[in-house]
């Protein structure tokens, strides 16, 4: 189906509506690097929470969904449901411990944390590293995601698809900066979220479909809804569950899920107002991104098993879609030209905005990474403000350029995701104890980067014949032997560095007891805050599977799930926000 003039209207419209934000915000974005990377840090948790969930929501994310639910049922959800634990130590632990930090970016960190050569080294590495490389992989990812919509939706060659999206991305966020960012993922992930839900109803209801009973019940998709692997057969349930949930969570360095907060996420806690709103903001995220986003896509993904049950009836509806860009993940846009006039330009505009949130926080985080990190730091360190916000600007261009061209190159969502997880496995337990045991030192992450990107590689390149999960425990496994031995093989970090970071941040743990009895800091429960992360995990695992139940008509179990759900969630909010 061809997208009519009303359509188009609508997709204008956002599009206009977006540079509109990006030109108001511009007046006070450039005063200087604070302003254009954290928007002045005197944000509210909820407008956070609805950026860090924009921003999760991309055009590559109800694809990945759809081509996980098509290939591995529902429950193969759990490869990225695992995360909640990651999101939860974020949430309860370290959102606190980031805010009081009080550095621009997470790589900053590097040397509040470390000291000597090593840790400047480290920090000039990451931000090269995590600025360009790992940054443009990420939007290479995302861009995938667009050109794919933009050939089956848009009917449009991917290369344009791209240069329309990007260059109003482009211009919003560097004349903005994090602020306009932020203004916009609000608006972006409201229109996101109307256009899914909308298009879902839409959809549930084609005579093809005949209602929710109907679908829940049809050949192609009864053997897809277990919310739980098929627990009698390890074939399923090892790769689906118990590698996510045992390894996977705190393993691997993955956008949005990083274990010990990092990333965008780490960059809107410190554009909070205080510890109370960067807790609120995280929390909110994880309920939204985990708990309630994923049902539509859920619920399409089972409906193109009837429509397009095979990848040949895709490619017998769309016979000019690339051989090379045919895949389970393009059945989610392919199920939109199924749309209506008016409705299929809205949900063509949401797609349209989750794509540009996505790329608006990489483009800005992966830039006040280079400016503050790289630039500000070993380049230019008497560099006016006005000079970083500039040069911010013209890395915010190169970014963007290379994640478009990456995006090209690739060809499933999948991939991408693979490889995201293999890059950074074996790393993120180093993210989780470097706030909590004084031994960890910079030598330990640089050695932990080197081999996990050579055990990617090798695993990745060179012996392929093993399966993803295989890959992924065996990498974190090699990677975490060595880092632990170069630990101890290396010099810890100087007393006086680590003396005043704790002053500073008060971390909890007995690995700081030398130095909290020195400084006589008031003592932090890590206790406390694991606690409170495994009843966070109980609130957002409630209302995911409640849910769940509910739409699949199992009413007594799924409300007793969300009631537990909620009741968890209502005491983790009087406790925190109150």
């Amino acid at each position: 189906m061809k997208l009519s003039t009303l359509d188009w209207t609508i997709i204008a419209a956002y599009l206009l509506l977006s540079l509109g934000i990006g030109v108001w915000a511009s007046k006070k974005a450039g005063k200087n690097k604070r302003s254009f990377f954290l928007a002045g840090r005197n944000m509210p948790w909820w407008l956070l929470g609805v950026s860090m969930v924009a921003t999760t929501f991309s055009t590559d994310t109800p694809n990945l969904v759809t081509d996980l639910v098509r290939q591995n049922g529902v429950s193969g959800n759990w490869v990225w449901w695992a995360f909640l634990l990651t999101g939860m130590l974020t949430v309860f632990v370290y959102s606190r411990l980031w805010h009081r930090s009080g550095v621009l970016t997470d790589i900053e960190f590097y040397e509040l944390r470390y000291s000597g050569k090593a840790a400047a080294f480290l920090r000039a590495f990451r931000a090269l590293y995590m600025g360009l490389i790992f940054n443009v992989l990420v939007m290479g990812a995302v861009s995938l995601a667009a050109i794919k919509f933009g050939e089956i939706v848009l009917g449009l060659p991917g290369w344009v698809t791209l240069t329309i999206a990007c260059s109003i991305t482009l211009v919003y966020s560097t004349l903005g900066g994090l602020r306009a960012v932020i203004l916009t993922d609000f608006f972006q992930f409201t229109l996101a979220m109307i256009g899914s839900l909308w298009g879902m109803n839409y959809i549930l209801h084609l005579p093809e479909i005949g209602g929710i009973h109907n679908l829940l019940r049809h050949s192609n998709v009864v053997d897809k809804l277990a919310l739980v692997p098929d627990l009698s057969n390890p074939d399923i349930w090892v790769p689906a569950l118990l590698i996510p949930l045992s390894v996977q969570w705190w393993a691997s360095y993955y956008p949005g899920s990083e274990p010990g907060g990092g990333g965008y996420i780490a960059q809107r806690m410190f554009s909070a107002k205080n510890e109370s709103h960067a807790v609120g903001a995280t929390y909110f995220f994880n309920l939204a991104h985990y708990a309630i986003r994923p049902w539509p896509w859920i619920l399409i993904a089972l409906s193109s098993l009837v429509i397009f049950p095979e990848l040949s009836d895709i490619q017998m509806a769309f016979p000019d879609l690339p051989a090379d860009k045919l895949g389970h993940d393009v059945a989610y846009p392919a199920m939109l030209t199924l749309l209506p006039s008016g409705l299929l330009g809205l949900v063509a505009a949401s797609l349209v905005a989750a794509f540009m949130s996505t790329m608006s926080t990489q483009v800005n985080l992966g830039a006040s990474y280079l400016v503050n990190d790289f630039y500000h730091r070993f380049i230019s360190t008497d560099a006016s403000e006005k000079e970083l916000v500039t040069v911010g600007r013209f890395f915010s261009m190169i970014s963007i350029v290379l994640g478009g061209g990456l995006g090209l190159l690739l060809t499933s969502a999948g991939q991408a995701f693979d490889l995201l997880l293999m890059l950074g496995a074996g790393t993120g337990l180093i993210y989780i104890l470097r706030w909590f045991w004084w031994r960890i030192n910079a030598y330990t992450e640089i050695v932990a980067m080197i081999s996990s990107l050579l055990i990617a590689i090798f695993f990745n390149f060179i012996y392929t014949d093993i399966e993803g999960w295989q890959k992924i425990t065996f990498g974190a496994l090699l990677t975490t032997v060595i880092w632990v031995v170069a630990t101890f093989l290396t010099p810890a970090d100087d007393k006086d560095t680590l003396r005043r970071f704790v002053k500073k941040v008060n971390p909890g743990g007995f690995g700081w007891n030398k130095y909290r009895g020195q400084e006589h800091c008031r003592p932090w429960s890590v206790f406390s805050g694991i606690l409170s992360m495994l009843l966070g995990c109980v609130s957002v695992y409630g209302i995911l599977l409640g849910t769940g139940q509910m739409i699949y008509g199992e009413i007594s179990s799924g409300g007793i799930l969300l009631v537990l759900g909620y009741m968890a969630g209502f005491r983790l909010k009087k406790k925190y926000m109150n």
